[in-house]
C-alpha cells in the first residue's frame, strides 16, 4: 500500500513542479467534497508535505450543500488520523439552487455559490492556496464542453489567481486519470461520502463523459493526445516546464 501511495504522490509531485503550484510557506487548503478524487487528493498532499522541499501547511474544508443524508464524518476522521485541520461550513445553496430558484440548469449556480462560500471561508483563514480535485479525465472534458457547447478552445487552468480573494486555486491531479483514482481509492479503502445531487448524471458534463466513452474505445490514446494539444498549443497557463512528464 506504501509503494500505491508514494507511485500516486510522484504522480502529483510532477504536476506541483511543473506548475510551480506549491511554493516554500504556502498554507493550503484542499476543497474535500468527500468524493474519491479530493479525499485522494488530501491523501496525496498529506503523503507530500513529509518530504516536499518547501515547506506548506495543510488543511481541509468542506462547504456543505444541505443534502439530506450526507455525512462528512469519514472526513472528519481522515483528517484526524492525517492531522490535518479540518473546517465543515453548512450553507443553504442547496434550498437555494434547487427548491427556491428551481433552476433548469443549476449546476452553473450551485459552483458559483460553493466557489464563493468556499473562498470567503479559506480567506479568513488566512489560507493563500486552495488545492482542487480535478483530474486529467476533467480536464479534457471541460476543453471538449467548451469545443462542443461553446465555440471556444478553452479550460481551467492548472493555476488560477483570483483575484477578489487573493486565493490562488491549483489543481494537483491534472496528470492523474479518473481510473486510476478510482482504482486507488479501492484499493486503499478510502472511505467516500456520495452525491445526492439530482443532477449528477444528467449535466452537460455528463453527456461528454458518455462521448468519449464511446470513442475511447476505438481511439484509446485519444484523450491523451487532447490533453497534449491542450499543453503544446498552449492553451493559457497551461505550457509545462520542459521536463514534463505525463504518467496517468
Amino acid at each position: 500500500m506504501d509503494r500505491l501511495l508514494n507511485d500516486f504522490t510522484g504522480t502529483v509531485r510532477r504536476a506541483v513542479d511543473d506548475y510551480d503550484m506549491i511554493l516554500e510557506g504556502d498554507r493550503v487548503a484542499v476543497g474535500v467534497s468527500g468524493g474519491k478524487d479530493s479525499m485522494l487528493l488530501l491523501l496525496a498532499l498529506s503523503h507530500l508535505r513529509r518530504f516536499y522541499p518547501r515547506r506548506f501547511t495543510l488543511e481541509a474544508v468542506t462547504v456543505e450543500l444541505g443534502f439530506e443524508g450526507m455525512d462528512f464524518t469519514p472526513v472528519k476522521e481522515l483528517c484526524e488520523k492525517l492531522e490535518v485541520p479540518y473546517t465543515c461550513l453548512r450553507t443553504d445553496i442547496k434550498e437555494v439552487v434547487f427548491d427556491v430558484r428551481k433552476e433548469e440548469n443549476p449546476c452553473s449556480l450551485c459552483a458559483k455559490m460553493r466557489r464563493g462560500a468556499i473562498n470567503d471561508l479559506i480567506r479568513q483563514r488566512g489560507v493563500n492556496k486552495l488545492a482542487l480535485g480535478h483530474h486529467f479525465d476533467d480536464a479534457v472534458e471541460t476543453f471538449m464542453m467548451s469545443l462542443l457547447f461553446e465555440g471556444r478552445l478553452s479550460c481551467f487552468r492548472p493555476v488560477t489567481y483570483l483575484d477578489r480573494s487573493g486565493v490562488t486555486q491549483i489543481r494537483p491531479l491534472i496528470y492523474a486519470g479518473e481510473q486510476k483514482i478510482a482504482n486507488l481509492a479501492a484499493q486503499l479503502e478510502i472511505p467516500v461520502v456520495e452525491n445526492p445531487c439530482p443532477q449528477d448524471k444528467t449535466s452537460k458534463r455528463y453527456e461528454i463523459k458518455q462521448l468519449l466513452k464511446g470513442m475511447s474505445a476505438e481511439y484509446p490514446d485519444m484523450k491523451s493526445k487532447i490533453f497534449g494539444a491542450m499543453q503544446r498549443m498552449p492553451l493559457p497557463g497551461w505550457a509545462p516546464k520542459e521536463n514534463w512528464r505525463l504518467n496517468r
